[in-house]
Parts: structure tokens; C-alpha cells; sequence
């Protein structure tokens, strides 16, 4: 097919397969779809390696580049975003294998206590309502800091099963193992954080629906002033 042909065409309109061989003749256009396409992917699973985003931003950029650099060697027998999960996660781990090696426990558990930022998903839509945007910050940061707290085989697999909504079968590919341990570990993934949460939660249900300051003082002086009248 044409380059023209790909180039005059909706990206949504563009298949994987056609990105590929448009990338492998230099596209820009190609390189710019395909990661539009998976850069939200990319940086959930980097981020759930690695717990930090500014380190996941890294590590994409670099999953790309090899990606790219090696696009000769895409025979296509899994899916594009499925090779390219791979190059991250591969990425993802490498790097904290390394920052093991050179940074000692104390340092790394420091570390990622400090850095477990707000990951901003964007299926949770945020309106115009400040009250409503605020419920909803404190809603994802709670849940964010909940799925940071998994064991990190049981993170990853929660990541790519309920956040990206990937198949068991795709999962198993990615990390080399098998659909019934992708199905344990998210099971398992999901009890611990249903523990967490209520965990979390506990603390906080005793504040809802609060009646103190101004509601409390407004109805008072409200039924003082009828009594005044009566």
C-alpha cells in the first residue's frame, strides 16, 4: 500500500500491522500513531514496576527506542501492543534489578515510600465541580496508594487484567507464564486490596456524613429562632 494512501488516511483507520511496515520506511506519522496508541499502557505497566513516574516516563522513552531499533525483527506473531509490553516490562525490571544492585534496602524502601504519586487515569473524568474534583482526588489517590501497596507480581497482573483490561492470555505472554497463575494472582491481587481498603477506610467512616460546625450551628440557631417565635 502507498505511503500517500496510509498518510491521507484517520489514524484510528490505520492497522497495526500497516503502522509497522510504514515504520519501518521511516514514517513519522507511523511512529507518532503507534505511540499515541500505547503510551498509556506502557506507563501503568512501568509504573507498577517501578512506582515512580518520572521513572516510568524513562523507562517508555527507552522501551520505544529499542522497539523501533529493532522493527526488523517484529514478525508479528504476537500483537504490536503485546511486543511492545514486553520491551517494557523488560525495561522496567532491568532497571530496578539495577537500582537494587547499586542503592542499599533502606535507601530503595525510602525511595518508594516517597514516590508514590497520584497516577492520573483517565477514565475518571473531573467536572467543573470543585467539591466533586476533590472527592475524586482523594478517591483515586486512595486507591492508587492501595494497588502500590501489592506484592509486585500481584501489582503487575492487577494492572494489565482490571486497569488495562488485557486478556489472561495476552498476560500470560507478557510475563512468560502460565493463564492459571495469571487467574491466582489476580485473584489474590484483588482479595489483598479489598483488605487494604478496608484497612484504609476503617479510619474514615467514623467522619462520614458530618453534622459539626456550620450545618450543626445553622439548624440549631433554626429551631432556637421558631422556638423564640412560638
Amino acid at each position: 500500500m502507498a505511503r500517500s494512501t496510509i498518510l491521507n488516511r484517520p489514524s484510528s483507520a490505520i492497522a497495526d500491522t500497516e503502522l509497522v511496515a510504514e515504520a519501518r520506511r521511516g514514517n513519522e506519522r507511523a511512529f507518532r500513531t503507534i505511540m499515541e496508541r500505547n503510551n498509556q499502557r506502557l506507563f501503568r505497566i512501568a509504573r507498577m514496576v517501578l512506582k515512580d513516574d518520572a521513572e516510568a516516563e524513562e523507562v517508555v522513552q527507552e522501551a520505544y527506542l529499542r522497539a523501533f531499533s529493532a522493527l526488523a525483527t517484529f514478525r508479528g506473531e504476537a500483537s504490536l501492543p503485546t511486543w511492545l509490553t514486553r520491551i517494557a516490562l523488560n525495561e522496567a525490571l532491568a532497571r530496578k534489578r539495577k537500582e537494587r544492585q547499586t542503592v542499599d534496602l533502606t535507601a530503595v524502601e525510602t525511595l518508594q515510600e516517597e514516590s508514590a504519586h497520584v497516577i492520573w487515569f483517565p477514565n475518571m473524568n473531573l467536572d467543573a465541580d470543585p467539591e466533586r474534583t476533590t472527592a475524586q482526588r482523594e478517591i483515586r489517590n486512595l486507591l492508587e496508594r492501595a494497588i502500590d501497596g501489592l506484592s509486585e507480581p500481584f501489582r503487575i497482573v492487577f494492572v494489565m487484567r482490571d486497569v488495562e483490561e488485557m486478556s489472561i492470555e495476552e498476560t500470560a505472554a507478557c510475563l512468560g507464564i502460565r493463564s492459571e497463575t495469571v487467574k491466582t494472582r489476580l485473584h489474590r491481587a484483588r482479595r489483598q486490596l479489598r483488605e487494604a481498603l478496608d484497612q484504609r477506610l476503617a479510619s474514615t467512616l467514623k467522619d462520614t456524613f458530618p453534622f459539626a460546625g456550620e450545618r450543626c450551628a445553622r439548624i440549631t440557631d433554626a429551631v432556637l429562632a421558631r422556638l423564640r417565635a412560638g
